[in-house]
Parts: C-alpha cells; sequence; structure tokens
C-alpha cells in the first residue's frame, strides 16, 4: 500500500556525501552536482523538500542502507527517528533495552559520556536537517528563481510553501537540539558557507529564534487537507510552539504556561479530533486517523530503513510472541517496558490492553526467572517466563513487552510488506495538545478549568470506553505526568515530561536509573546529553555541558 505524501514520493536531489559536511552548520551539502545547475530544473525544489522531510525517516541515498547521509555510526542505528527515540524513552522510566550496541547500554544507566554513539548521532542527525534546509532556503529565494528565468506563477507560489515548510523542520530540528543538548550554534541560511566558526549561542538565544521563527511561519504553511498529509501544516507550528512554550521554565527558566494554553487551544481548533479506536494512531493505516497532526511518515516500499517504525515494530516484538500477529516477519528482541511505567496501568485502561503477558510469570504463577536459572539458583524447568520487573537488563525475559505500534491495519490485513512497514510515528497528535492545555491550565496558564477537566475525561472515556475513570475535578499537576505517561508511552515524550516535571535527575528512581536495580537518582547535569568530543575539537569556540 503506498500512501507516502506526493512530496516524499520524488527522489531527492542533492547527495550529501560523508558525514562532516553534512554535519558542520557552516559547510554547504556536498553533491555530485552543483547548485549552479541543479535547480535549473523546476523539479529540483521539491526534490529537495522530499529530501528534507525523508531524513526524518531515511539514512542515505539508498535504502534501507547503503550511501549514509552522516557518517561514525552504523546506518541503521544513526536515523533520524530512532536515535530520538532512543535518548527520550530508553533513559526514562519506560523502556528498557538489553542490546550490547556501542552505546546503548549507558542510555539504560544513565552513565552515558561525550563519546555517547546515540547521542553523537543525534547530535549530527539534527544539525544535518538543519544544514540541508539552510542550503535550502539559499537556493529558493525570489531572486534565485529569477536569475534562472523561473518565473511560472504556480512554481513560485509551491516553493513559496516549500520554504516556510523547511523553516518548520529546521525549527524542529532546532528544538530537539534545545531539548537534549542545551546551548548550540545558531545557524541560518544568513550565515554563508565557508564563514567562521559558529559561536555557541545560548539555549534562550536558540529558544527565541524558535518562537520568532515559528510565529512568522505558521500561517504560511499548506494547510491541511488530503494533500499535506505528512507535510507541516499551521496546526503543526502551533503544536510545535505549545510543546516550547510548556517546557519554557526548562528553556529559559521563566515559565509560559499561559502560552502554552493559546496554542494547544489553537491546535484543538485546527479540525482534528480524537480516533475513537485508539489503537488506530499506532497501525499500519494510521494515515486514514483523524488526529495525527504531524507525523514521520513511512512506506515499506518507498521509505525503507532499518530504524524509523521498521525499528520501533520489530524490537517492540520478542520472546513467545509471533511475528505475524504484529504483521511483521520476525521479532528482534528489543525494548521492554519497565514496572515503573507498567504500574501506572489499571485494570479496564485499554492503553495497557495489548501489553504481553500471556506468557508471563504472573499469569502462570511461576516466580522463576532467567537470573536464578543462569546463576544456577533454581532448576530450570522448561520455558522461563517472563517477568515484568528487570532483574536484568540484558534478559529480554526481564520487563514487559508492549507492543504499541504494529504494521497491522485496523481491519486486521497486514502492511504492504513484513519487512520494512507502513506505519507512520506519530510527532504530533490531538491528545497530547489537549494534555498540554490540561497541565498548562493546572498550572496557572489562564484556560478553562471546565475545558481542561473534559479534555481529560474525553482521553481517559476513550481508554475505558465508559466514564468510570472520569475525574470529578482537574486533579494534582503530577497526575497529568502520569497520564502522558499511560497515553503516551513510547511517543518519545518522556524524557522532556520527566525533565519538566523535575523528575529525571531525582525525586522518582526507576529500575537501572544510575546503574542500580532499584535506581537512584543521576548526576548533577544528567538533564542535558554532553556535546559530542569530536565536535568540541572540530569547533573551539564550543563548551561542553557542565557535568562531563
Amino acid at each position: 500500500m503506498n500512501r507516502t505524501p506526493t512530496v516524499l514520493s520524488v527522489a531527492a536531489a542533492l547527495l550529501c556525501l560523508a558525514g562532516t559536511g553534512c554535519t558542520d552548520p557552516t559547510v554547504a551539502p556536498k553533491s555530485t552536482i552543483s547548485s549552479a545547475n541543479i535547480f535549473n530544473d523546476p523539479n529540483s525544489y521539491r526534490a529537495f523538500l522530499a529530501k528534507l522531510y525523508g531524513g526524518l525517516i531515511v539514512t542515505g541515498q539508498v535504502g534501507p542502507n547503503g550511501n549514509p547521509d552522516i557518517g561514525l555510526i552504523d546506518e541503521g542505528f544513526g536515523e533520524y527517528l530512532r536515535l530520538y527515540w532512543y535518548l527520550q524513552e530508553v533513559p526514562t522510566d519506560e523502556a528498557v533495552i538489553g542490546w550490547n550496541d556501542d552505546g546503548l547500554r549507558p542510555l539504560n544507566y544513565g552513565t552515558w559520556d561525550a563519546s555517547n554513539a546515540m547521542a553523537n548521532g543525534m547530535y549530527n542527525r539534527a544539525f544535518y536537517q538543519i544544514t540541508m534546509a539552510n542550503e535550502f532556503l539559499r537556493q529558493s529565494t525570489d531572486a534565485k528563481l529569477s536569475s534562472r528565468g523561473q518565473n511560472d506563477s504556480t512554481l513560485r507560489a509551491n516553493v513559496r510553501y516549500y520554504r516556510t515548510e523547511a523553516r518548520f523542520l529546521r525549527a524542529l530540528s532546532y528544538w530537539h537540539g534545545i531539548d537534549m543538548f542545551g546551548g548550540i550554534p545558531l545557524v541560518t541560511e544568513n550565515n554563508l558557507p565557508g564563514g567562521p566558526l559558529p559561536q555557541q549561542a545560548t539555549r534562550s538565544e536558540v529558544y527565541n529564534y524558535l518562537v520568532s521563527e515559528l510565529n512568522a511561519i505558521a500561517d504560511s504553511l499548506p494547510p491541511k487537507g488530503p494533500d499535506t498529509y505528512g507535510r507541516a501544516t499551521p496546526a503543526a507550528a502551533h503544536m510545535l510552539l505549545a510543546k516550547l512554550y510548556l517546557n519554557d521554565s526548562v528553556y529559559t527558566g521563566t515559565p509560559n504556561w499561559a502560552g502554552a494554553v493559546t496554542e494547544a487551544a489553537t491546535v484543538i481548533g485546527s479540525g482534528y479530533s480524537l480516533d475513537p479506536n485508539l489503537r488506530h494512531n499506532f497501525e499500519a493505516d494510521n494515515n486514514t486517523s483523524p488526529e495525527l497532526i504531524f507525523v514521520a511518515a513511512q512506506d515499506g516500499g518507498h521509505t525503507q530503513t532499518w530504524g524509523g517504525m521498521t525499528f520501533v515494530i520489530h524490537a517492540g516484538c520478542g520472546g513467545a510472541m509471533s511475528a505475524a500477529a504484529y504483521g511483521i516477519d520476525y521479532c528482534w528482541g528489543g525494548y521492554r517496558l519497565k514496572q515503573q511505567a507498567l504500574r501506572l496501568f489499571s485494570p479496564g485502561d485499554a492503553r495497557g490492553a495489548y501489553f504481553f503477558t500471556t506468557d508471563s510469570a504472573i499469569a502462570h504463577g511461576d516466580t522463576t526467572t532467567q537470573q536464578e536459572v543462569d546463576s544456577g539458583k533454581a532448576a530450570a524447568t522448561g520455558l522461563v517466563h517472563q517477568t515484568d520487573s528487570v532483574i536484568d537488563v540484558g534478559a529480554y525475559s526481564g520487563g514487559t513487552p508492549a507492543p504499541k505500534f504494529v504494521n497491522k491495519t485496523s481491519g486486521g490485513g497486514s502492511g504492504a510488506q513484513t519487512g520494512m512497514v507502513d506505519t507512520d510515528f506519530p510527532i504530533f497528535r490531538l491528545a497530547d495538545a489537549m494534555l498540554i492545555y490540561a497541565e498548562a491550565t493546572i498550572r496557572g496558564g489562564g484556560g478553562s478549568a471546565t475545558t481542561a477537566l473534559q479534555y481529560l475525561n474525553q482521553i481517559r472515556e476513550r481508554a475505558y470506553a465508559n466514564t468510570s475513570a472520569d475525574f470529578g475535578a482537574l486533579p494534582p499537576v503530577d497526575t497529568i505526568l502520569a497520564e502522558r505517561g499511560r497515553e503516551l508511552m513510547f511517543e518519545a515524550s518522556r524524557r522532556t515530561d520527566l525533565i519538566r516535571f523535575k523528575k529525571f535527575v531525582s525525586g522518582y528512581n526507576w529500575a537501572w536509573k544510575s546503574n542500580r536495580p532499584g535506581g537512584a537518582d543521576l548526576p548533577a547535569g544528567r538533564d542535558l546529553y554532553p556535546v559530542p568530543a569530536n565536535v568540541l575539537v572540530a569547533n573551539p569556540n564550543l563548551k561542553q555541558n557542565p557535568g562531563y
């Protein structure tokens, strides 16, 4: 099934070779053909924009691997969404992953350093996107089009949309940059290639730039419609603004709950609705969900990658689970849910109904663990069942498989392929906007308490299929953290949420936090990842984050 948005179906025009030139924001992307002639073809503008959107999912010029965009990391691991997911989920109370690939184990333990492959890959991916967006904006001005004799009114109207979309995608990567790394270089299309090495902007400076950019482009993005699925629309820009304002207290030290309320309300009023079938948001035909505002679009035939949703779906399946039940060829046996997150879910909550507990130790009354068998403390009596507790990070039998995303459609069929998948990743969806409105209202943002309560109860009524779990009044703000954990589990927001609630470094422990089975406080400064060591060597203007 090919439901990839039109803009993504065009082959990319610019080939960025090797990692260094495309992740240094002062270096123009390298290509087998030059900007002096590539943009003489009017179709090249859409093709370049396709490359920008595709950068959230694909890893290079040949899918699923070959000729990668960035170096210094395995291409499958170096995919944007996969890296972002790792850094947002694995260091928290949600995901644990037992693989021993370079950089993964320290994410489980909170012991990463400035050479961590996953953190470094994310930094490079974000700046790869920023660099490409800057080059597109340099090459698509009215003056550049005029110099090429490209005066067709339709082309010019489309390019104006493309430019706003490129600015949105650049803002998205800059948001990821300040959220994860704090102060980073701020380089735009006005900084010409070959100039001096960029200075390190403060987190607040980049934040203020993003707010200005998003307000400038929000109403100029292509409107919501069947032809703009997978593209940035005004609602996507307002949602990113809501995310920025929600975390303003972290990024600048000054809360802006009122801004979060206003932007969330704008998104909620943009024509989206909760999908009555919660699971539909995470299935292979989720492109038809009325709830998804902005996605990383993936199509098994046209956006092939070992990262993205291919990773998320395959790695969430393992043990005694049937791969075919999830629409895939085989299970990778990767991440599981930690016991702390599991205990957020109550009986009757459909958001926990898909957890794989059929073969659990609890279901069988079996308390034998794989660790006990391996150590000789208990005899092997056949299959060792899944336990809810992560006793051993490396043993898949510890933790609860929670395959939230599947390559099956809402009608029960499988995606077009079983190796690569058709499911899109929901970067922004309506339920999140409703939770933002409620949280910011509770925190004093000036929203309507009645409306906030209605939004919370709409989300819970969908989860429980009745009103039995409704809140009678607006709950304490910490209840929203738990509700976000239930509703947005494995949607790559948990680290950011825990930091905002001041429960990431200290105040709340989970399995293997600070490399202890029961968890312990992290060292100061772990709410930011380090600037990669090789980046510091390349640019002496940059300083390392405290604690590294």
